[in-house]
């Protein structure tokens, strides 16, 4: 484990950021709206270009992974991010759409950047558990626009927000730097680019039948995720009536519950539980979640709103590192970072098509509960069928039961 730190928590640092830096505009929208002259449900629509320029980014970000090295290619990720934030905000349509691209170029390549590092310097039976402990990374920087933004926005105005989260990003990135000599040290320069090496990740997707029910899946996870991240802090104060800060706590709260069901089910599906298992468990976990969100009223205490909040993010927000250590697993030797961009690609897509149907549903008059419901269908077939299939893979025997 001790060779594993250094990588560890130099992926984890880097997914913080581009998270803070994707949830920074979903959690400040409903001040920065009426600035831009727009409705707040149109976060969905910044999600969605975000998220489609993260699909391509992650897919050829796979590529340069290899070419120029996974540190590398996240600090060129964070400093597209800090661009993207600070474009945003001029307060124009334009603009917000220009910063979801840049953001979402930046965002795209740092999973399957980690992945290439972890895979080749995690023990076979850690492995889930050092994926879920980087993948604590998306929560954790979930909870930082809980908890960092909100009293940001109101202490100085949203575009303060904005330039405080780029200005960390740019420091993250310097301070990767010493390490990337030794993480970076199996880059191959002379590779070529090209559009069959853009594309491979996704065909070793497509190729591998145990991969592709994964990552097909995911689109639907990622969907019901990208929901909640960008919507909840809408719908308690739309529907609710609860202060921006109030309703930031709740979203960190829900990132908190990730936390610590990435880190439980990672664990699990490393000793108890088969991965594929563990896969599904997590899909009809957050179906409850959503269904239960649904029945939100300003009749709910506090506590019992902060508790359906974490349990519904141990799931939706939960489950990034069983599956991607799952990826890993079954990926040629040395074909993680394709294998997981291939899979990411699906992920992003998700995060696509959710958020926006999310917000039409609200918009043509069903309300927030009807869309809860709606992408919470999906992810309860495919719970199903993970849960009552059988399973390709066992946890992996820890040290002392080999």
């Amino acid at each position: 484990m001790k060779d594993t730190l250094a990588p560890l928590l130099a992926t984890l640092a880097i997914q913080v950021m581009t998270t803070l830096s994707m949830l920074t505009v979903p959690v400040l929208a409903t001040t920065a709206a009426a600035d831009v002259g727009i409705s707040a449900t149109y976060v969905g629509v910044f999600v969605a270009i975000l998220s489609f320029a993260a699909m391509i980014s992650c897919v050829v970000g796979s590529t340069l992974v290899l070419r120029f090295g996974a540190i590398r290619v996240s600090q060129a990720g964070l400093l597209l991010c800090a661009i993207g934030l600070v474009t945003t905000m001029l307060a124009a349509p334009t603009a917000l759409v220009i910063g979801a691209i840049l953001i979402g170029l930046g965002g795209g390549p740092i999973t399957p950047a980690s992945s290439h590092i972890l895979a080749k310097s995690t023990p076979a039976h850690l492995i889930g558990l050092v994926f879920s402990l980087k993948q604590t990374g998306v929560p954790l920087g979930g909870a930082l626009a809980g908890v960092l933004v909100p009293p940001l926005v109101v202490a100085a105005s949203w575009q303060a927000a904005l330039i405080t989260v780029a200005l960390i990003c740019l420091a993250v990135a310097a301070l990767s730097q010493p390490v990337r000599f030794t993480l970076d040290a199996d880059r191959e320069p002379r590779r070529r680019m090209s559009f069959d090496a853009a594309v491979a990740p996704l065909k070793l997707v497509f190729g591998t039948a145990q991969i592709r029910a994964l990552a097909v899946a995911s689109l639907f996870y990622a969907a019901m995720q990208g929901c909640l991240t960008s919507y909840l802090v809408t719908y308690l104060v739309s529907d609710l009536g609860q202060s921006l800060v109030q309703a930031g706590i709740m979203l960190a709260v829900a990132q908190a519950g990730g936390i610590v069901g990435r880190i439980c089910w990672g664990t699990m599906a490393d000793r108890w539980i088969a991965s594929n298992r563990a896969f599904g468990l997590l899909g009809l976990l957050m179906t409850m979640g959503a269904a239960i969100t649904a029945t939100f009223s300003a009749a709910w205490s506090s506590p019992a709103l902060l508790a359906a909040c974490s349990l519904f993010g141990a799931s939706a927000l939960g489950w990034n590192g069983v599956h991607l250590a799952q990826v890993a697993r079954l990926a040629p030797p040395g074909k993680a970072a394709l294998a997981t961009g291939g899979s990411v690609f699906f992920f992003f897509f998700g995060v696509v098509a959710g958020p926006p149907l999310f917000g039409a549903i609200v918009g043509a008059g069903f309300g927030y509960p009807a869309a809860f419901l709606v992408i919470a269908l999906p992810t309860l077939i495919i719970g199903l069928r993970f849960t009552f299939a059988s399973s390709s893979h066992a946890p992996a025997p820890s040290p002392d039961r080999a």
